[in-house]
């Protein structure tokens, strides 16, 4: 896949990437080194809540947070806390406030719940199963996962076709929750909507945005300030992943959809392809 040779232009000093799809695996660059994510974690934060759901340890409906909050709200960007801190911004529900501190309360809700640090339930319940040896939190749940392009393909293929949860725990993740609820989408401004599913941001029409103009409105997934992204696009079954050590900037609003369209035009030429 040629499309991947773009991050050796890239002006970051270190830059891997991988596409998966019916293709298989195509990477490019180190693909063991290992970057610190950013929020690329949450999906992976988000993944381990899930699987905690599934094991009846917690619901998502369970109260969560500030008060009539759940852990639907803390996974959804919804609670109505602040960025970085645990101060209530607005009722839950109301309003998309991309929230960490959220992600925190998330983790120390499990611990709670279960008696098991979270870093330990997210290396058990995630990492272990899908083989993500090179991945670690190695502090705060919002955004401090370090892994590798290797692993975080392993994690797309778990959500191409899921084994840890559900196909009906999966397909709510991805579905939106809290439809036409407007915030801010870091780096990208006001969103009406800001549509999310329970850890994954849906492109649904958001314009400008940091995946491809032709990404389905379907595609979900994350990316990072320390210049890390990972979507899933289901219309065409592929997923793409990208990790540097620059942070997020003006550099990845040009080059990330550049790429990221490169990939699709590229995946869906090898799919008609293999179907003839």
């Amino acid at each position: 896949m040629r499309s991947l040779e773009q991050i050796r232009e890239w002006p970051v000093r270190h830059a891997a990437a991988g596409v998966l799809g019916p293709f298989g695996v195509t990477t490019e660059g180190d693909v063991d080194r290992v970057f610190p994510l950013a929020s690329v974690t949450k999906p992976l934060v988000a993944y381990a809540v899930l699987v905690a759901v599934e094991e009846g340890a917690i619901e998502l409906d369970q109260p969560a947070g500030p008060p009539g909050a759940t852990v639907r709200h803390l996974l959804a960007h919804t609670s109505g806390i602040a960025f970085d801190t645990t101060e209530v911004l607005a009722a839950p529900g109301a309003k998309r406030i991309y929230s960490s501190a959220g992600y925190e309360l998330l983790a120390g809700f499990v611990t709670e719940q279960t008696g098991i640090a979270f870093d330990d339930y997210l290396r058990d319940a995630v990492f272990a199963p899908l083989g993500m040896t090179g991945s670690v939190l190695a502090g705060p749940a919002g955004h401090a996962c370090r892994s590798t392009v290797a692993d975080l393909v392993r994690f797309a293929r778990e959500l191409l076709s899921p084994r840890l949860i559900s196909e009906q725990t999966h397909a709510e993740a991805i579905s939106v929750q809290f439809p036409g609820v407007n915030g801010v989408l870091p780096g990208y401004g006001s969103q009406r909507p800001n549509d999310w599913g329970l850890g994954f941001e849906i492109r649904d029409d958001k314009s400008p945005h940091w995946t491809g103009a032709t990404n389905s409105p379907r595609t979900y997934g994350h990316f990072g300030q320390s210049g890390t992204f990972l979507w899933v696009d289901p219309v065409i079954g592929v997923a793409g992943i990208a990790l540097a050590d620059e942070n997020f900037g003006d550099w990845a609003r040009t080059a990330w959809p550049t790429l990221s369209d490169a990939i699709i035009a590229e995946s869906t030429h090898e799919g008609n392809t293999l179907a003839k």
